[in-house]
């Protein structure tokens, strides 16, 4: 996607190819914009222009808003089977038109269509899991508090939510929030990634064709302002977010100035640590599929490996061997492996970074810089390996979010423990080991919210709280798995007592002892 903004001044868009402007889903229906400009959306493997996005703002925030504030009394009021019936159709539709999603992230986004098919497929199994909200938003109740008293706790839903999702995970991340959202009774407001629309537009025209009612869940497009117009909008109660640390940082100190319950997702530098006794094929295979799958572009992308002992000589010829066998492309080309960057922006940083490691004396062990054979107009980087990385090079230190990977080798688990928990992030991990001993010691130690023991991505299942730490995440509760009830809803308690208790009682002690 260009980065180049455009008045809506048509003779500005004198001489552009044809491209339909998106509109807003406000309502329940399909309106213009109150935009200042206009954004191309691009498929960034070779360039064309799909769309263009209008950027919303505050205006538009508030129309969403409004919509979505008016339609919170009928959608509360329903029974909570009602609510999740939709979930498990928009389950079904889902289902049904798997390859049409996948094709979208593809087109618009640039990832594999295996990869975009594994997406949808993580978004049902979300999907899924929001259909036992039922079970999962119920209270408790203790009788005999006191004579006479009991006292429970329910919970209700906060009111208006809003979620600002990333580019790299257009029909997943939503659904992180959005289902849990309604099913507990609030109403919804997505703003997508300007640079992936497409798939949001098509999520909402899946909303309507389930009858999802008007105004229940509402789309407004945009960037900066639109972001600004939920965080400000007194009408918004909680607040999602998927992206950068410095980004997340942002989002949750002015959402929580504005009195709202937030949870923020932010950046990761995640390691994957080599022992000794690694299974080498299998390891070798993850660790390529964690680095470079989406093109590095994943918060749970294995971007740092370290070997400890003598891992490294078991490992490292045959790591370079495989991922020189990698073939970058367009996502619907089934050769394959990964796709393109998302931007000829994101194309023009990692490979500053890349060249950057090498300048400050890493070993340029695979060079994807300049792949060959991928399609003209396209953002491509292909799979890159630099070894023996310091922690102080740049490329230690930064979320590259591409296809890079640093490698560093150490002596002992200690000092792979003690390299990881340096870092400010602390999202995933993994260790690739055949030992229980030094599993638990890992798991034990790393300061670090999900641990993956031979698994590449250790990203967890929706059953689980999505459980990023320290700059990885700012807030209280996670994404999905128990926390999501926990997140869209308020608890109250109430402690009761009735007078007349006491006179009914003797009633039915009266009326048993005549029969």
């Amino acid at each position: 996607m260009t980065t180049q903004t455009e008045t809506l001044d048509p003779a500005a868009l004198a001489g552009k190819p044809e491209a339909r402007i998106l509109q807003n889903y406000v309502g329940g229906r399909w309106l213009s914009a109150q935009a200042s400009g206009l954004l191309d959306v691009t498929n960034p493997a070779n360039g064309q222009i799909l769309a263009r996005v209008p950027l919303s703002g505050k205006s538009d925030v508030d129309a969403a808003v409004a919509a979505a504030t008016a339609a919170l009394p009928d959608w509360r009021a329903r029974a909570i089977g009602e609510r999740t019936q939709f979930i498990y159709a928009l389950r079904e539709k889902y289902l049904q038109r798997i390859d049409e999603l996948a094709a979208s992230i593809t087109r618009e986004g640039g990832k594999v269509l295996s990869d975009a098919r594994a997406e949808v497929t993580r978004a049902i199994e979300v999907l899924e899991v929001a259909c036992s909200t039922p079970m999962s938003m119920q209270g408790r109740i203790l009788e005999g508090v006191s004579r006479g008293i009991n006292t429970e706790t329910i919970r209700q839903p906060v009111g208006v939510c809003a979620a600002i999702t990333p580019f790299n995970f257009p029909a997943m991340v939503p659904m992180w929030f959005l289902p849990f959202a309604i099913a507990c009774g609030n109403t919804f407001v997505l703003k997508p990634s300007e640079q992936v629309p497409l798939t949001s537009e098509l999520m909402c025209h899946i909303l309507g064709e389930i009858g999802l009612p008007g105004g229940v869940v509402n789309l407004v497009h945009g960037a900066h302002d639109a972001v600004n117009g939920i965080l400000d909008n007194p009408g918004i109660g909680a607040v999602s977010f998927v992206g950068s640390v410095n980004t997340a940082k942002y989002i949750y100190r002015r959402a929580a100035e504005n009195g709202k319950r937030v949870q923020a997702l932010g950046g990761a530098k995640n390691y994957l640590v080599v022992m000794p006794d690694a299974v080498v094929d299998k390891t070798v295979s993850n660790v390529l599929g964690s680095a470079f799958g989406n093109a590095g572009q994943r918060c749970m992308a294995g971007s740092v490996l370290v070997t400890v002992g003598s891992a490294q000589q078991a490992i490292m010829g045959r790591l370079k061997d495989e991922a020189e066998k990698l073939i970058a492309g367009d996502g619907t080309d089934p050769k394959a492996a990964l796709g393109p960057v998302i931007s000829p922006v994101a194309c023009s940083r990692i490979r500053e970074c890349i060249e950057s490691g090498v300048q400050e004396g890493a070993e340029l062990l695979v060079d994807g810089r300049r792949p060959k054979g991928v399609p003209a107009g396209g953002n491509f980087v292909g799979p890159t390996i630099l070894n023996h990385v310091k922690p102080e090079m740049r490329v230690a230190r930064e979320e590259i979010f591409g296809p890079v990977l640093s490698v560093m080798h150490v002596d002992t688990l200690d000092e792979a423990i003690a390299l990881v928990n340096r870092d400010p992030r602390g999202n995933g991990t993994s260790i690739f080991t055949e030992n229980g001993a030094a599993v638990r010691e890992y798991s034990r130690r790393i300061e670090v919210g999900m641990v993956g023991v031979n698994i590449g991505v250790a990203a967890s299942p929706a059953y689980f709280p999505f459980s990023g730490w320290k700059d990885s995440f700012f807030g209280d509760l996670h994404v999905h798995g128990w926390d999501a009830v926990e997140f869209f809803t308020r608890k109250k308690t109430v402690t009761s007592r009735f007078f007349s208790a006491g006179e009914t009682g003797k009633y039915f002690v009266e009326q048993g002892d005549k029969h």
